[in-house]
């Protein structure tokens, strides 16, 4: 067997829809290293105050919390195409205003339209990939989408550091192109969109779904665990003495643990039972964490919590794609989806919070308690949803 084969063999057989998707989503997560700089764009081409940077950060992140609703509002009323297309594009061009400011007040609105936009072509994204798959295919389609994205984030951030020599406006523009190359393969690549029922469209009421609702819940509490890991780990280092660039080394292990993992994900197991094994493996891995003092154990723990995490993810996103009916999925998607928004809202103050006063011991070992508790609930979370 060729190495190419092996390496696809957890995705044989999946539509080529999901495969375009991928690609085309993996070609803007690789130009979306701009983000990154967003800040100090701010702060060194615009003279803003760190003050003011901060707020203006802060409205960028709040605009993606109506941007997803907005994305599976618009994907199930006028189609999944449409609406990636419609995103992207909006994101190029908020990106080419950004490059193009001539001052602070300009760069804050275009910042804030990008927000707008950012997420709406997630929602369609996702809703895609479960039109297109069978009920059990779903986890391993999910986990393509979310290991091309753990590589193409890996790989955007040594295009960063590669090229931000550059007027850093220039980076603003590379991105957005990256946007319309992923706007043009998915206008070309993708099936076109099927005339839905305005009506049933409309009879969908997604905030009275008690069993999305719960599931929101425990999903908002892995996500948070999740962007603890991103915001958490890089100031772990810094505490132990060691070097930052090891964060670099420990996301590109992880994104190779990430593939490695997909295999696990055609095993035949039930959602709520592959979600325990996913809890209690994140749980090792942020133990490991907790006490790790050089880098090679910070990689070990990376491993554990990847495997974790490549459970979660995709059962997650089954989940919820599978409660949804017909004419709401990328609605019941965009609604799970906030749970993101949460997270990366409140994961930075826990984690600064618990650091200052437990240290990274008590940082790690707190979600390691909260990931056990997590895999323990997963027979009364199949129950509640049952009785819902």
């Amino acid at each position: 067997m060729s190495a190419v084969t092996t390496l696809i063999a957890p995705w044989r057989g999946l539509p080529t829809t999901v495969w375009v998707l991928v690609a085309a989503r993996a070609v803007n997560r690789i130009g979306a290293f701009s983000l990154s700089f967003l800040a100090i764009v701010l702060t060194v081409e615009f003279g803003a105050s760190l003050s003011r940077t901060g707020l203006v950060v802060a409205l960028f992140g709040l605009a993606t919390i109506p941007s997803r609703l907005l994305g599976g509002f618009l994907a199930d009323r006028i189609g999944r195409r449409r609406t990636i297309v419609l995103g992207l594009t909006g994101c190029a061009v908020a990106q080419l205003w950004i490059a193009a400011s001539p001052s602070l007040t300009s760069a804050t609105v275009a910042a804030v339209v990008l927000g707008l936009a950012f997420e709406i072509y997630e929602p369609p994204s996702q809703a895609t990939i479960a039109d297109a798959t069978e009920p059990a295919d779903r986890p391993a389609a999910y986990g393509l989408y979310g290991a091309a994205m753990a590589v193409a984030g890996v790989l955007a951030g040594l295009l960063a550091a590669t090229v931000s020599h550059w007027d850093l406006r220039w980076l603003f523009v590379a991105d957005a192109i990256s946007c319309l190359t992923c706007a043009a393969l998915v206008t070309l690549a993708l099936p076109a969109d099927v005339r839905r029922d305005r009506a049933q469209v409309g009879r969908v009421a997604v905030w009275r779904d008690r069993k999305l609702l719960l599931l929101l819940v425990s999903g908002t509490v892995f996500a948070t665990i999740y962007m603890e890991l991103l915001v958490g780990v890089p100031l772990t280092l810094l505490e132990q003495h060691l070097s930052a660039s090891g964060t670099g080394i420990i996301l590109a292990v992880s994104a190779a643990t990430l593939i490695a993992a997909q295999r696990l994900l055609r095993v035949e197991l039930d959602d709520f039972r592959a979600l325990s094994i996913g809890y209690l493996l994140l749980a090792g891995g942020l133990v490991v964490c907790a006490f790790a003092t050089s880098l090679p154990i910070f990689l070990l723990a990376s491993m554990f919590w990847s495997v974790g995490e490549t459970f979660l993810l995709t059962r997650y996103l089954t989940q919820a794609a599978g409660l949804a009916p017909d004419g709401g999925r990328a609605r019941y998607l965009a609604v799970f989806g906030l749970s993101w928004g949460v997270a990366t809202t409140v994961a930075p103050l826990i984690v600064t919070h618990l650091l200052a006063t437990l240290g990274p011991e008590g940082l790690w070992l707190i979600n390691a308690a909260a990931a056990v508790g997590l895999a323990a609930a997963q027979p009364l979370l199949r129950t509640r949803l049952a009785r819902a």
